[in-house]
């Protein structure tokens, strides 16, 4: 039969370990450890009874040192992929886009540059946005709408990708394409690039 101490110190480094969990970084290596070295003990043979005035048998307890130098753990870029019409903005806002297997389009609000001249079929607002389609070449969006309105943001590092495109975040701005072509646009305050 296990003894209290060893059901009440796994229930508790479970507890710990839950908590770890829900804490990104060395708080769940520490309780891993912790309830892995728990779990080892619970499973050894139960101590035995020493001599003593009270004739009380007697657990040893295992204390762990608190670390020392907590490390911070660098967040790794995220790549969601995603099956219907998504939008996204960038960390400073500028930059606002959409997505979805048949397109990818971002606009912008800000911009130290001046798009090509408007197509003269253009009827609508033109160089706000460039999109690109799967196959096609990235152009310049002639549109009465926005890509603008989303509120989730695409935090540098990290890309989303749906179908054949898919379009990364990163300091320098936007940059959207298909993946099977290689071709696409970047977009950001200071430059554009169609590629």
């Amino acid at each position: 039969m296990r003894s209290h101490f060893a059901r009440s110190a796994a229930r508790a480094a479970l507890r710990g370990y839950r908590h770890a969990v829900a804490q990104p970084g060395i708080f769940a290596v520490a309780g891993s450890i912790a309830l892995f070295t728990l779990s080892a003990c619970a499973n050894s043979p139960d101590p035995a009874p020493t001599s003593g005035s009270s004739g009380a048998t007697k657990a040893s307890v295992t204390q762990f040192a608190p670390e020392t130098s907590p490390t911070t753990a660098k967040p790794q870029p995220v790549d969601r992929e995603v099956f219907t019409y998504t939008g996204f903005i960038s960390p400073t806002g500028n930059v606002s886009c959409m997505i979805d297997v048949d397109l990818a389009r971002c606009d912008i609000i800000d911009r130290d540059w001046s798009p090509p001249p408007r197509p003269a079929d253009c009827e609508f607002d033109y160089g706000q946005g460039i999109e690109i389609v799967p196959g096609g070449l990235a152009a310049f969006v002639c549109a009465g709408d926005t890509a603008f309105g989303a509120e989730n943001v695409l935090a540098y590092g990290d890309s989303i990708t749906a179908g054949p495109l898919r379009c990364e975040s990163a300091d320098a701005g936007i940059t959207c394409r298909d993946t099977e072509t290689a071709h696409g646009f970047s977009l950001a305050q200071r430059s554009y690039q169609v590629f």
